[in-house]
């Protein structure tokens, strides 16, 4: 198995690419990390659906990570806020990852479809659950997403202005559609928030593309990235096919085009 460069090799803005495991379902926790490494990226975001689904696979992802010399980025849960169910075990399975951050999801509801009542039960369950987060050093990330709070720019900063706690922050990722200028407008918007990107390329009607099919798009967000000296992840996700070869050629692209030096 090939040893990713590692993260004290990752020094171009600060960005730091990485994947998400669920580009991988139907992959092992090992094959994701030797996969991984092989692509040269610096570190996985391990979801909860598939792979990282107890103490014992989430200390496994841990450690096939450190073997590969990855970083592990994130905990992709699929926790709902407002739900207010029991997040000290999703906290755990981040701890025993290693993982500093946890993805959660802003609500089962679209902004247009959610009422002053439902905003509110999501910022008290956000406020609550980053309180417990901060009690073990861990931060939180909006999934920007559809059919929830943030599925929108505005949307996503009224959210998080509500919260108003030091370690929650926002995903982004190109919403479905949106042309490369309307996608960037939306980008802009929620920097000041921002923790890490999504990256991947669909089309209007959510047919996957390489990565590189909307090159000008990711050529565009590296840019800002770079202007506004960030420090986040960017990490690949939903590759065509779902194939490993594609992950590897999004991957180079990513590295040697999205993330190379002016």
């Amino acid at each position: 198995m090939t040893v990713s460069p590692g993260l004290s090799e990752w020094n171009r803005a600060h960005l730091v690419p990485g994947l998400c495991s669920v580009t991988l379902r139907g992959f092992s926790v090992q094959e994701v990390a030797a996969l991984t490494a092989d692509a040269g990226l610096a570190g996985i975001e391990w979801a909860t659906d598939v792979h990282v689904v107890d103490e014992a696979s989430a200390e496994e992802a841990a450690q096939v990570s450190s073997e590969a010399g990855l970083s592990v980025l994130s905990l992709g849960s699929y926790y709902r806020l407002g739900s207010r169910e029991d997040f000290a075990g999703v906290a755990g399975l981040a701890i025993r990852a290693g993982a500093p951050r946890i993805r959660v999801w802003a609500g089962s509801l679209a902004s247009a479809d959610s009422d002053d009542v439902h905003r509110k039960e999501i910022v008290e369950d956000a406020k609550r659950i980053a309180g417990l987060a901060g009690e073990h050093g861990l931060t939180l990330a909006l999934e920007y997403h559809g059919g929830t709070l943030t599925d929108t720019p505005e949307g996503t900063v009224r959210l998080l202005e509500s919260i108003d706690s030091p370690n929650v922050g926002t995903y982004w990722q190109p919403a479905v559609g949106l042309s490369d200028e309307e996608a960037l407008a939306s980008l802009r918007q929620v920097l000041p928030f921002l923790v890490g990107v999504h990256c991947f390329s669909w089309s209007p009607a959510k047919e996957r593309w390489p990565l590189e099919a909307r090159g000008g798009l990711w050529e565009s967000v590296a840019a800002t990235l770079h202007e506004d000296s960030l420090q986040l992840d960017l990490m690949l996700e939903f590759v065509r096919d779902d194939l490993p070869e594609n992950v590897l050629s999004d991957a180079d692209f990513l590295n040697q085009v999205v993330l190379r030096e002016d």
